[in-house]
């Protein structure tokens, strides 16, 4: 009869198969459903997730507001906290970990609460200058929030799309070439937007932008992430307070949520 040992280390020599061949099944079964129509090879991370090809030392920069500064440090020197810790920060290491010989530059050059307007005013110095080779942008709640605080400052979807095309084309115009990636604003019911009327009410108003953002995708041929809809299915399936503490700003696994889904549109669009 086996001793008890045995029986636990049999026990664990199981469930270490069975979790592997859980890995393995979810690593395949992300495989499948996010290969890209092509018959060229992809490359793939550890988690079976495919990967953007980029040129070797391809410039990325990564501009918005609070939810994509996250504190990063304007010492260039201290590369320890130069990139923040929002979702740029994710990508950074993950991106660096799967894809060395890429040799990749990115940039951080989020500002908390700035709306569209306030990009357009620094965007030659902090955009243009910069020379990106791909450039993401997530912008919008500030432009909301500005008016809910001020209603005088309100930010129409017109005044929105306007400022919002000057940046681009001013991009487009530097780099013809230059890839564009654009995240929608969000918001969750959590923190002071657990009360209905508020969250109501913002939501009606982050919407409104959407379709800005989402008509501005198509225009200028860019990558849309709908955002929203990511943390709406997030929350169906956990909770709002799981990922965005205020109703605004994401905690570690909402950034995680934007990251992820940033790489899977990105290699979509670029692949190997």
């Amino acid at each position: 009869m086996p001793n008890r040992r045995s029986f636990l280390k049999a026990g664990a020599l199981t469930a270490g198969a069975a979790s592997a061949a859980a890995l393995t099944s979810r690593a395949a079964t992300a495989s499948k459903e996010q290969k890209p129509s092509t018959s060229a090879a992809c490359a793939v991370d550890g988690y079976g997730y495919h990967l953007p090809h980029f040129k070797p030392g391809s410039r990325l920069v990564f501009q918005g507001d609070s939810i994509t500064d996250m504190n990063w440090g304007r010492n260039e020197s201290d590369r320890n906290h130069y990139l923040g810790h929002s979702y740029v920060f994710l990508l950074a290491g993950r991106l660096g970990v799967e894809m060395p010989d890429a040799k990749l530059d990115i940039y951080n050059r989020g500002k908390s609460g700035n709306a569209v307007w306030q990009l357009r005013k620094r965007w030659q110095k902090d955009a243009v200058d910069m020379k990106p080779d791909l450039l993401t942008i997530l912008i919008g709640t500030n432009d909301i929030g500005q008016g809910l605080r001020k209603p005088k400052d309100k930010i129409t979807p017109a005044a929105f799309e306007a400022d919002y095309r000057f940046i681009l084309d001013a991009s487009r115009k530097a780099n013809p070439e230059l890839r564009l990636v654009l995240l929608d604003p969000f918001v969750l019911p959590t923190g002071g937007l657990k009360n209905q009327k508020a969250y109501s009410v913002r939501r009606a108003l982050t919407d409104e932008l959407r379709v800005v953002v989402a008509k501005l995708a198509k225009d200028y041929d860019a990558v849309h992430i709908k955002t929203q809809d990511i943390f709406d299915k997030a929350a169906k399936a956990s909770a709002p307070e799981y990922f965005i503490w205020d109703g605004i700003h994401p905690l570690p696994a909402g950034h995680e949520l934007i990251a992820r889904h940033w790489v899977h549109a990105v290699s979509k669009r670029w692949h190997q």
